[in-house]
């Protein structure tokens, strides 16, 4: 069994910052892409960043030039440094990695952490 947990959600001003982390654990032989979503109340789930294994990334053009996601493949943790936030960006953040364990490739999600960004 493979767990996320995600932290560094939290209250902040306009123009603030923030850094999400997700750690992976459990019987893991390695992880391929890994990600962050959000989903704001009353709309869908959308990806925010994403990054592979290889350091690739892609982001939402909504967060381009103000968020930069990285991973840390020895501890299996990636991160979301989130700059100049803006109410918009108001939602949980979600981890998401796809894993693969001995005999089987899954994808696994966090728990979600709140980020609320006050005008």
């Amino acid at each position: 069994q493979v767990q996320l947990m995600e932290s560094g959600g939290g209250l902040v001003q306009a123009g603030g910052s923030l850094r999400l982390s997700c750690a992976a654990s459990g019987f893991i032989f390695n992880i391929n892409a890994m990600g962050w979503y959000r989903q704001a109340p009353g709309k869908q789930r959308e990806l925010v960043a994403a990054i592979t294994s290889g350091g690739n990334t892609n982001y939402a053009d909504s967060v381009k030039g103000r968020f930069t996601i990285s991973r840390d493949n020895a501890k299996n943790t990636v991160y979301l440094q989130m700059n100049s936030l803006k109410p918009e960006d108001t939602a949980v953040y979600y981890c998401n990695a796809d894993v693969n364990t001995i005999g089987r490739r899954a994808d696994y999600w966090g728990q979600g952490t709140q980020v609320t960004v006050s005008s």
